[in-house]
């Protein structure tokens, strides 16, 4: 089943997506999600210009083979434009295996290793009662799983906050910048935790997202303060480009730890891992080189009792949506899956299989990912620049958001 081409579809419904649609001689076609939030057209150009001309002529069977062709061959490895434009071939290859075997990708991967998946929803507010609020309503959907982010007294926007709309982390127009206190933040969120627990009770599992914001000693001290509330996990408390940050942060506090959101390899979460210096990898099928890649790195995770919590923010189209879920019923490490509903421009952009249902997802049973795409409708949603937002200190000092 030789590959005889591909296009690179660019479309905005709501946000940003690049989605590789690769075909084949027998009219089987397959998707891949290449989306790199704010660096989109960097990964087009990179699919269209640089990887679909070596793709025709080779056999879409042989996706380990593809795989390694696209990242061995490749002078410069890594790298999350590469990995994008990777994990988007990859992906659409499992499409369209699954489809070519008439079997749902899960089945191709072992099978199902659980029913459902657990997914956690994202609840914030401008106030700790506004939070308590929109947890109320997560929980009320059948949600077991919640993150909560709260405005910071103060701070005029805080990165994670919805301010009076549906959260979308990318802004449309010029690059947005916030201020950012982390003496302010550390003294907010145990007292969000505090108020969620007085509320809901024991049952729920919560989860709170620091973005990188602390150094080591500060996330330390967080974790330390939540620790009463039983967290299902702290996520990025600290920048991950030293690792042995982490060391700290572990000596002194039991709370769970995640990170690897914006990982690119199994070479980035390595010695986190294998140190067990965190509780759950949060690596992605876009950014890490598509479910062949994320099945090697969650494999060394098995051995170090490390689970997953792959990242799925709407900076994923319903394609990695669709892979993300078919790779979380399979594995056996599997922790947690983050979700947020796309628009419903979105959905009828790429109508999929998959469902939701009382807090837990399924991918469905339909060949391969269960995803379409419609290429006229998509057509009438042109790209729109948009970015995630910096932070800077008070005094105008870059930092890590």
């Amino acid at each position: 089943m030789k590959i005889t081409g591909g296009k690179v579809v660019v479309c905005s419904p709501g946000r940003n997506f690049v989605t590789l649609k690769l075909e084949t001689e027998d009219g089987v076609y397959g998707l891949g999600d290449a989306t790199l939030n704010g660096r989109e057209l960097a990964v087009a150009s990179y699919l269209r210009d640089h990887v679909l001309p070596l793709l025709e002529g080779r056999d879409a069977r042989r996706i380990e083979d593809i795989w390694q062709f696209l990242y061995k061959g490749a002078y410069w490895r890594r790298g999350p434009v590469t990995m994008s434009a990777i994990a988007a071939v990859d992906t659409a290859l499992w499409d369209i295996k699954g489809k070519t075997l008439g079997a749902p990708v899960y089945q191709l991967l072992g099978g199902a290793s659980r029913d459902a998946v657990m997914v956690y929803g994202h609840a914030s507010g401008v106030t700790i009662e506004a939070t308590v609020a929109a947890a109320g309503g997560f929980i009320a959907q059948g949600y077991k799983a919640v993150r909560a982010q709260c405005a910071v007294p103060g701070l005029e926007r805080v990165y994670g906050v919805a301010a009076g709309r549906a959260y979308e982390p990318a802004e449309r127009g010029p690059l947005p910048e916030t201020v950012w206190s982390s003496e302010r933040y550390l003294d907010t969120v145990a007292p969000l935790f505090e108020r969620l627990r007085r509320e809901f009770g024991a049952e729920p599992h919560l989860l709170h997202d620091v973005h990188h914001r602390l150094r080591p000693i500060e996330a330390a001290r967080l974790g330390r303060a939540l620790e009463p509330y039983r967290l299902f996990w702290m996520e990025d408390p600290t920048p991950a480009d030293n690792q042995e940050s982490f060391r700290l942060i572990r000596q002194h506090t039991t709370t769970p730890l995640a990170v690897g959101e914006v990982f690119n390899t199994i070479h980035d979460c390595r010695q986190l891992i294998q140190e067990q210096l965190i509780d759950y990898i949060r690596t992605t099928v876009v950014h890490a080189g598509g479910i062949s890649h994320l099945r090697r790195i969650a494999s060394l995770a098995e051995l170090y009792q490390v689970r997953t919590g792959s990242h799925g923010a709407t900076d994923l189209s319903p394609v990695c949506m669709a892979a993300a879920l078919h790779f979380d019923l399979s594995v056996h490490n599997f922790g947690i899956q983050e979700y947020m509903p796309h628009t419903s421009d979105t959905d009828r952009v790429f109508p999929h299989a998959y469902t939701f249902a009382n807090g837990v997802m399924h991918p469905g049973d339909a060949p391969g990912l269960g995803v379409g795409l419609d290429e006229a409708l998509a057509a009438t949603f042109p790209y729109q620049p948009a970015y995630l937002p910096i932070a800077r200190l008070a005094d105008g000092t870059m930092h890590d958001w």
